[in-house]
Parts: C-alpha cells; structure tokens; sequence
C-alpha cells in the first residue's frame, strides 16, 4: 500500500532522459515536454543526439539525450543542471553524471548495470555506492524486470516489450512532476492505431511507472510546478526546424506566391524539408535533389519561373551550393538559403551545434556577390526570422541566407500562433503587364532593386545568366567600366536593405561597465545570465543581434557607452572579428565556446564577474 506523500511546490525543475540511441529518449522527452506545455507551464528543450548513426550500443558514444527545463515563469534555457537524471543504462550514467545538481535525483535502469554494460561504459566498478554516498538520490527501478511482468499477458515478442521501458520511466517522472497520463495515452492511440497491442503495451508500461513511483520509499514527495502567466492566446509546442518551413510557408501566403523548397537532406536541417513536404494542401512544392547543387539551381530555376523559392542546408551543403548563390546574386531573383548550423569542418559533429557558418555566409563567395545574412534566436522565433528572410529577398530581389543551428532546429518551446492578419503583407515588385517598356536592371531610385517579369509574359522577355549584364538592358555585357557599376549597384542594393533594419534593443541601462555581445541561438542563455547578474546589483547590460549583413545603422552609438564590449559566440569568435571590420575602433573581448554544445549560464556569469572584478 502506498506511502503518504507530501507534495512540494517548485517553481522551475531541470529533467534529462538518457539512454542508447534505441531507447526512445527523444519520444520520452518530447511526451513529458508536450503534456508539460499543455498544462500551462513554460518549456526549454534540448535534444541530444549521438554523432554516429550506429555507434556500439551500451557506449558512451550511443548515448542519447533529451533535457527539458519546465517552470511557472518565462524560460529561456533547458537549463545548466538537472535536477533529475534518468539514466537507462551505466553509458547514461557516464555520460552525464557531471550535469547532476548536488542533491538532485537519479533514477536507474538497474536491469541494465550488468558487469558487461559497466565495462562498456568505461565503469572499473558499480558507481551506484558511492553516488548513494554523496548528496544525491538514487532510484534503482528494475524496468524491465517490471515492464515485463505488466505485459505478460499481451504475448508480445522480447523486442516489442522492451521498446516501452521508456515508458515506464515517463511513468515515474510523470508522478514525480504531478503530470497527468492521458494526453500521452491519445497520442499511443493516434501513433498506433493499427496496431492495438502496442497501444496497450505502452499504457500498461506508462502506468506500471507511475505506480512504481507512488509505491516505491525512495520517492517521498513529489512536485508541484504551478502554470507561467503568458500572453493569453493559442499556444503550441514548436521546434526550430518546423517553425522555420511554418515561417516560409506564411511568407508565401503573405506575397501571394507558391512556395517551391529544391534542397538535399542533411542533418540537422532536415526536417524544414520534410515538414513543408508534409504541406502541399497550403500548395507547396518539394524537391528533393540528388546533391546540395541540384537543390539550390532548382530552386532558382523556380525563382526565375515566379515562385518565391528556397532551398535548406547546414554548412557542408552552404559550402556545395556557393556557386549557385552567385548565380542568384548576379541574376538578382529572391532565393532564401536556410542554413542550419553545425559542428565542423568537414562533417564534423553532424547532430552538434555551433554557430561557425558566420562568415561562410557573410563573404564566402566567389567575386563581389553580397547577400543579406539575418539570423533567428529562440525555436519560437525561427518562425519570425524565416517570414522575414523572405520578405527582404521578394521585396528586394536577393538572396538572404536565414541562420539557425542545432540547438534552435531541434529545441522547442510554446510558440504563441499569430493571426496571419497581424503579419504584413509582402510586395514583390513584378512588372505590370501594362508597362510599355521593360529594361530588366532598370532600378528603383530608392532601393535600386530591378522589376521581375516571369516568363509567358509577352513582351517582356529577358537574359538571364551568370555572366555579367549590361546595366539597364540585361544584355551579356563585357564592358569594364558596366561591371564596375553593376557591382556597385548589387552591393549597395543590399546595404540599403538594412534602412528597414531596427536597432538591437539594449537589455539594461544603456551606459555602464560592460556590454554583454551576442548574436542567433545564443539567446536564451546570455538574456538568463546577464538577468540574474543584474538582480544581484551587477553593472551590466546586453545586445543581442538578428541582422547581420548588413549591420542596422547606428550601432556605434550603443557601444560607445560602454567601458567593456564582451562578444560570446559559439565559435572561435567570428562576430568579434567581423565587427571589428564593420564597426572600427573598440576593443572587442571574446569569450568563445566549440563543443558542439551550447553556453551554460554559470559559465556566462563567471566571464562576465571577472570582467566586472579586474574593471
């Protein structure tokens, strides 16, 4: 018979799910996270996946992970430490054992700890003693043992039954965390509809968990974590990647123009490609390539034909479709480059992050070929910044390079859902078919972009290509003194796109000792860290940037009011560098980070005080 057990009220909790690649730690994680937004709370998430696709399973290298930070206030991280830790095998436990808060609790798979999975871990001997010993709690919990007492009577095969001990820790947490069961037993119902076994299977595994957690010592209490106060409206649980094809998809709706994505698969961007393939009733068109350069001339093929085009990549596939960016440069059609953003060179990490692509898409080109570089800041806002993406290249007919990364494709949070009436219309500057006269690069005198004519329309017939043009008439044109003025003409069309640009918003005074510097995902943790400095009485304020190239005007306006500028970046610190081109004349410090994982806030906040101590 169950214990009473006392309740106790939290106001933010850190859970990270591990295990083997095979464990379902992703579908766990993402169950817990999307039952957690549904009850009100707020949520920050970060998946993390192994870099091999079938690394030795019980090895380290296999291990998959899933944190999640929940809490009753807006969250902007999944969070440093957790303060539970489910560890479904010894490699679990090894590789995350750091990441544990003193006093928090871990929950085993004891099943798992044989004496040839610890020494697949790297364990001499069982660490479970000596972490009893210290200041946490550990739940040894017999998962399969239990699991495969609560679905003997199923007659399910071995494999099948072991897939839902992930279930049974969600059970666990679920009590833990006071998280109701019915909204994961819909979602079994709905994934495996055609399969009532498995359904039942995972259901019996979910509630023998949470069973398990009311009746076992070990757990005397668990939590309560009252809702956040949000802005009312329709809320959702969105990751980066499909906030991003969701972006792209209203930009289309807002110009009045199909949507064609030409792109290659790649990790982590892969899913924008499968999401807006997902979505041809909103009348999109997919094209999946045979390589990078296949995906990105496709799409400006289809720019040329009157769609508004784009294609996605991460940095390997940025660098294969260099060439092609050229094209659209010189040619001056609309193209947005989706890259998100991951570890390297060369393949690298390809499930890790970084933010190391920056000046790839800034000058990695061939000739003068500029192009806008804008980049997104939370998984929510990829929404934003991909709407935005393609507004600046229908409206001002370049290509725009949209950068996200890892940590914003694959990590998610309640996305407030906008009316699409509150989103501004978009105004490509076709040609009207009552124009007597077309000359294809004549420009607007404001913005100096050319008129699109798209083909089938009589009278309006044009060159394009990649060789240069002669100004005004479109004609192949090899005159030195023409390439000298189209190459003007291309650069400055982009600068004056960033007359639209608003400034960064300065978080804090607008004057003091040091300017905290950052720029795309890296958001969340810079905002949290120089928060909680300020709230201590620290002197410090933020600036966080989502234009890059070019930069909004007047920013040296801001850093002049600071003693120290301080640039983070997960890189070896190309904004600072870049910046020190753009805006001369300060003195940029670095802090830099390349681990294929993003910044923690104690690591932020302990760079920040000793800049403030040896001011």
């Amino acid at each position: 018979m169950a214990t009473t057990k006392k309740k106790i009220e939290k106001e933010e909790v850190v859970i990270r799910f591990s295990g083997d690649s095979g464990d379902g730690m992703q579908m766990t994680g993402t169950q817990f996270s999307n039952t957690t937004a549904l009850l009100g709370n707020d949520v920050s998430t970060f998946p993390d996946y192994p870099a091999e696709i079938r690394a030795p399973q019980g090895t380290v290298g296999g291990v998959s992970g899933f944190q999640l930070h929940f809490g009753n206030a807006k969250v902007h991280t999944p969070g440093d430490y957790c303060d539970v830790l489910v560890a479904m095998n010894p490699a679990a436990l090894k590789a995350n054992q750091r990441w544990v808060k003193n006093g928090g609790t871990i929950i085993v798979n004891i099943d798992s700890f044989s004496e040839k999975n610890l020494k697949k871990a790297g364990f001499d001997e069982n660490p479970l003693p000596a972490f009893k010993k210290g200041d946490y709690n550990v739940i040894e919990a017999p998962i399969q043992t239990l699991i495969h007492e609560a679905v003997k009577d199923l007659g399910l095969d071995m494999k099948s039954i072991e897939r839902t001990k992930n279930m049974f820790a969600l059970g666990i947490t679920y009590w833990l965390f006071n998280r109701p069961l019915n909204h994961t037993e819909t979602f079994f119902e709905q994934k495996f509809a055609k399969k009532p076994e498995i359904i039942e299977a995972n259901i019996l595994a979910l509630h023998a968990g949470y069973n398990y957690a009311n009746t076992v010592e070990a757990l005397s209490s668990h939590y309560v974590v009252k809702k956040a106060e949000l802005e009312k409206g329709v809320y959702r649980n969105i990751n980066g990647n499909t906030a991003t094809a969701w972006g792209l998809i209203a930009a289309a709706e807002k110009a009045k123009m199909p949507l064609f994505c030409g792109s290659y698969p790649i990790t982590p961007a892969s899913e924008i490609l499968h999401e807006l393939s997902a979505r041809r009733d909103l009348g999109v068109k997919t094209f999946q390539a045979e390589d990078e350069i296949g995906g990105i001339t496709t799409a400006i093929g289809a720019s040329f034909a009157g769609n508004f085009a784009v294609t996605t990549t991460s940095g390997p596939g940025l660098a294969l479709k260099t060439e092609a960016v050229g094209l659209a440069v010189i040619a001056e059609l609309p193209l947005v480059i989706v890259d998100v953003q991951r570890g390297g060179p060369s393949t690298g990490l390809p499930t890790k992050t970084e933010q190391s692509d920056l000046l790839q898409a800034i000058y990695g080109r061939h000739g003068e070929s500029p192009a806008v570089v804008i980049a997104a800041s939370s998984p929510s806002n990829c929404f934003q910044y991909a709407f935005e993406a393609g507004r600046i290249a229908l409206e001002h007919m370049v290509p725009v390079i949209l950068l996200t990364d890892g940590f914003l494709a694959n990590g998610s949070e309640p996305w407030r859902v906008p009316e699409m009436s509150s989103l501004p219309a978009i105004k490509a500057p076709f040609v009207e078919p009552s124009e007597k006269e077309y000359l294809p690069y004549e420009r607007d005198p404001e913005t100096l972009t050319r008129k699109w004519a798209v083909p089938g329309m009589k009278g309006f017939e044009h060159r394009v290509g990649g060789l240069e043009k002669m100004d005004k008439t479109g004609n192949v044109s090899y005159v030195p003194e023409n390439h000298q003025l189209m190459s003007e003409y291309r650069q400055e069309k982009v600068n004056k796109v960033a007359d639209d640009f608003p400034l960064p918003y300065v978080e804090g005074a607008d004057e003091g000792e040091l300017l905290v510097i950052g720029w795309g995902g890296t958001y969340g943790h810079l905002h949290t860290a120089v928060t909680e400095l300020q709230e201590e009485g620290k002197k410090l304020s933020f600036v966080h940037f989502n234009y890059i190239y070019p930069l909004p005007k007047g920013v040296e306006k801001i850093f002049e009011k600071f003693d120290n500028l301080l640039v983070c970046e997960l890189n070896l610190g190309q904004f600072a560098d870049y910046l020190s081109i753009k805006v001369p004349g300060y003195k940029y410090q670095k802090y830099n980070k390349v681990q294929g994982l993003p910044f923690t806030v104690d690591e932020l906040k302990n760079a920040f005080n000793k800049i403030l101590e040896d001011k």
